[in-house]
């Protein structure tokens, strides 16, 4: 018997900042490996073929899990690559490849555009993704996952461009 496809996961998650330009902000996202420094739930974030900043690249991501009872559980890790990146407009796509989270298709986009038109202060970022469904994980629960690893990550950003830039 066939198995039976189940529909697409397809959210979205917004962050939006006052202070710093889409100009300022893109940057950080541009930079595909450094996602470390900003997302709460990454401890390294490294380089492991292609070109800074073309389709192609393919970064790991991985972060310590730990037990329930606070001991080191192993580590969790994937591989993602760039599909798109379009520095004129400020997005990218990628797209998680092999892993050991549970997730067999997951693309992502994020956008980062103008609040005021270019040149205005404020920018929102957006983060888009497209999954197949993940053991263990509720569509809902992945939704709130991606929305506060947004935030966590836009305000370190802000506050990042705010202590060099003085906005």
């Amino acid at each position: 018997m066939a198995e039976e496809s189940q529909p697409k996961w397809e959210g979205k998650a917004t962050a939006e900042l006052s202070g710093p330009t889409a100009e300022q902000i893109w940057p950080f996202w541009e930079d595909f490996c450094n996602l470390h420094l900003w997302h709460p739930n990454i401890d390294t974030c490294s380089q492991v073929e292609g070109n800074p900043g073309q389709p192609g690249l393919i970064r790991y991501c991985a972060t310590k899990k730990t037990s329930s009872s606070g001991g080191d559980d192993g580590i969790s890790w994937c591989k993602e690559k760039i599909l798109m990146i379009d520095p004129v407009n400020r997005c990218l796509s990628y797209e998680l490849l092999e892993n050991n989270i549970g997730f067999k298709l997951y693309v992502a986009t994020i956008k980062v555009v103008p609040v005021d038109g270019d040149g205005g202060r404020g920018c929102k970022i957006e983060w888009s993704f497209v999954a197949d469904p993940v053991e263990g994980w509720k569509f809902e629960d992945l939704v709130a996952y991606v929305e506060t690893c947004l935030l966590s990550m836009a305000k370190k950003m802000e506050q990042s461009v705010g202590s060099h830039s003085g906005y």
